[in-house]
């Protein structure tokens, strides 16, 4: 059975290295990229499972990012999962933040719900 393959997209290098090491120690395949529009290209190209996407980014921010794929016949399947810091502790503790159908965590986030939410997410598609 092959890895699943999880795309990070953050302009913030140390957090592309925290997700790649934690998402690889978990067992998944990890693909990253600095902006939203390397982001897109690498979807487009390499078709993950699921994308760890952040909102406030240059050249494309995730809110551009996630209504590119979802207008992108071979990307609209993919599930997006938004991680940002314009989402407050308190909205989250009540319940994850929904966004055009795609879930939202805050930064700093709880990994391992995070996680679960990966796991869960990446079993249902496949």
């Amino acid at each position: 059975m092959s890895k699943a393959v999880i795309l990070v997209v953050d302009d913030e290098p140390c957090f592309l290295t925290i997700m790649e090491d934690f998402l690889e120690g978990h067992g998944y395949s990890v693909l990253t990229a600095s902006n939203g529009a390397k982001g897109y290209q690498i979807a487009r190209s390499r078709r993950p499972d699921l994308i760890i996407l952040d909102i406030s980014m240059p050249l494309m921010d995730g809110g551009e990012v996630a209504q590119k794929l979802n207008e992108t016949p071979e990307t609209k399947n993919i599930p997006v999962v938004f991680l940002t810091g314009l989402l407050s502790k308190e909205i989250e503790a009540n319940k994850n933040h929904i966004i055009g159908g795609h879930v939202m965590f805050s930064k700093p986030c709880d990994f391992m719900e995070l996680l679960s939410h990966i796991e869960r997410t990446v079993c249902v598609r496949s």
